[in-house]
């Protein structure tokens, strides 16, 4: 092992997120870079916190190797390495990179003696809490308030510190600023608390049924949306083969956990011709109580949960697989989920379909997520984000910029497609995702400003603040990698798509609260790059038992591959130079014809400024998994 460090070490800078220029600390003392956010600006500057103000913050612990982590991690997850697939435990990861009883204790003193309370600790952290006096105290900068937006927040006026002596032992502090870190997850809304159906008609595969009595778009008849892809079709579609996941563990991360979600997985699965659950073969690891639970809108996730579990399960329907719920939406109860599967090593394979913008993450959150990114590659187990459902966020947030996690160098980000599975499960062809939509005029003869208004789309991009990763060199080109306009190469994402557009959805089912009251199973056509995200981890299920090995952090392994028949090289414009399109009719009220229906066409491969284009690009990544990806890992080991 020793002999192929010192040509990771270079490699390895790269997956580190950039912070801005530290301020100068105190003699004596260790910087926790990334600490003092970004908008804590002079500007901004609102004067000092009151002093008796709370502060609920953790201290990340760097643990006894953190370089040698980076450097092992990139070298198990790389297929040039001669450390490939060599994976430790989680008891040996723990003894080689956790971090030591003796820095534990020292980092606890430290708190104590500047008045902190500490209120919790384990291998990853202690969460302290205590005055803004006290913090201050600990961490060697003041508190201020700051305007951020409409609002003001609490953050560092200079980078927080740490005693010089524990440098090598603190990774970083969070909860110094208070501004919020709230995941959203991907699906494309509405979201089914409240019930939530499609009205017809349908195609039941795509081009199935031809919209002959509305108007044209783009000069022919359109076909109507299908009525959501089972998992015979996506199988079909993405080279499942022969190969079901069998004797693999997917784990899932989501906020909260719908109570209905065993019952309604197998119910879905009898009715649309998936593999019955065997018993244990689907479990539930969560936490001792929740918190947040209406500023996260808690039951708003369990259509979120209902999709990640039964798109797994259609498409790897042997994988076992393993749902860890957070105690909320909050980077904290996600990021204690994340570290469940890694400690306990739940799973190989983990899927999350959430995310926030990237200029909602702070370096030193970023830090604690990619510590545990880190810890799981050494184990062999690999994370998958989608990346997120708003194109490059200027519409929803009017400035251009990627999600997070889905921007860390340690983590497969998942774009998305529309796709068309025609007549006899065929694969026909696929375009980026991203939605115009047009409503039919009042005389049905004509669509209203056609093609429409952007709706939502699969994100990507460059990210601003995340380096690029070695497997990144070489394939992604220079006009995206540069495109924020820096001289060094970024971060961009996503690594690989699936299918994603609301519009050739997916079929999921769930027990949900109708208007009258009435509560019962039913099921609808979801997308979103939540969708992607666990088709992709099934998918990934299948390859790992092709290989009869853990394949790990993919990424290296996933560029490996580019530019050959394995992956669809999605574009726009598969048939040519005519847009594509399909027509949907929605209940007006979202459950039935009482307050009418209302008939759109939705034209596919039109994402805000990003581009589905032949080779790598921002929509699509390298593709989307091809006949033949699948078994390609059989053959590799």
């Amino acid at each position: 092992m020793a002999a192929t460090l010192p040509l990771l070490a270079g490699a390895l800078a790269l997956g580190i997120p950039s912070a801005h220029a530290a301020d100068p600390v105190p003699s004596g003392r260790a910087a926790l870079t990334g600490t003092k956010p970004a908008w804590a600006t002079g500007a901004a500057d609102q004067g000092a916190t009151a002093d008796s103000s709370k502060v609920d913050a953790r201290v990340y612990l760097a643990g006894r190797d953190a370089k040698g982590l980076a450097a092992y991690a990139a070298a198990v997850s790389d297929p040039n390495s001669a450390s490939y697939g060599k994976y430790l435990s989680a008891a040996q990861t723990q003894q080689r990179f956790g971090a030591t009883k003796e820095q534990i204790a020292a980092v606890t003193s430290w708190l104590k003696l500047a008045g902190l309370t500490v209120t919790g600790s384990n291998a990853h952290y202690i969460s302290v809490s205590g005055d803004v006096a006290a913090a201050e105290k600990a961490f060697a900068t003041q508190l201020h308030n700051y305007r951020k937006g409409a609002r003001t927040y609490r953050a560092p006026v200079k980078t927080a510190s740490a005693p010089g002596a524990l440098a090598d032992a603190v990774l970083t502090v969070t909860g110094l600023d208070n501004a919020p870190h709230k995941a959203t997850h991907h699906e494309t809304l509405p979201g089914p608390g409240a019930a939530f159906k499609n009205s017809g008609p349908f195609s039941t595969y795509y081009g199935s049924n031809i919209a002959t009595t509305l108007p044209d778009a783009y000069g022919t008849k359109i076909p109507y949306a299908v009525k959501g892809y089972t998992g015979k079709q996506l199988r079909a579609a993405y080279g499942a083969g022969g190969y079901t996941g069998k004797g693999v563990t997917v784990a899932i991360t989501d906020a909260y956990a719908s109570p209905t979600m065993a019952k309604d997985a197998q119910q879905y699965a009898l009715r649309n011709g998936d593999k019955s659950y065997k018993h244990g073969q689907y479990s539930e690891v969560k936490p001792a109580d929740y918190n947040s639970v209406e500023a996260c809108d808690a039951a708003g996730w369990y259509g979120e949960e209902s999709l990640d579990v039964e798109a797994v399960h259609a498409v790897a329907p042997d994988a076992d697989i393993v749902y860890v719920a957070g105690a909320s939406c909050n980077d904290p109860d996600l990021l204690d989920a994340l570290n469940k599967v890694v400690d306990n090593h739940l799973a190989d394979i983990v899927s999350n379909s959430w995310g926030d913008i990237e200029a909602n993450e702070t370096p030193d959150v970023a830090a604690a997520y990619d510590q545990t990114f880190k810890l799981g590659a050494v184990e062999g187990i690999g994370f998958y984000f989608s990346s997120g459902d708003d194109g490059d966020e200027v519409a929803n947030t009017g400035k251009k910029q990627v999600d997070t996690p889905a921007n860390s160098a340690w983590v497969t980000a998942v774009g998305g497609t529309s796709l068309a599975v025609g007549k006899g499960d065929t694969y026909k062809f696929e375009t980026g995702w991203g939605t115009l939509k047009a409503s039919l005029a009042a005389d049905g003869k004509s669509w209203t400003n056609f093609p429409g208004a952007y709706t939502s789309g699969a994100g990507g991009g460059t990210s601003s603040t995340v380096k690029q990763p070695f497997y990144q060199r070489g394939v992604v080109p220079d006009s995206l990698a540069k495109a924020n306009g820096s001289s060094a190469r970024m971060r961009t994402i996503p690594d690989i798509a699936a299918v994603a557009d609301p519009n050739t959805g997916f079929l999921v089912g769930q027990t949900q609260t109708f208007p009258d009251g009435a509560v019962k199973y039913d099921e609808y056509r979801i997308g979103g790059t939540s969708l992607a995200a666990p088709v992709i981890a099934g998918v990934q299920a299948l390859a790992q038992q092709a290989r009869h090995f853990p394949i790990g952090f993919a990424n290296p392994s996933i560029y490996a591959r580019y530019g050959s028949p394995l992956y669809h090289d999605v574009t726009d414009h598969p048939l040519g130079a005519r847009d594509l399109a399909v027509a949907r009719v929605d209940f007006v009220n979202g459950v039935d014809a009482a307050g009418g229906l209302a008939t759109s066409v939705r034209t596919l491969g039109k994402d805000s400024s990003l581009h589905a284009v032949r080779g790598y690009d921002d929509v699509t990544g390298v593709g989307t998994p091809s006949r033949g990806y699948v078994a390609s890992y059989g053959r590799h080991h």
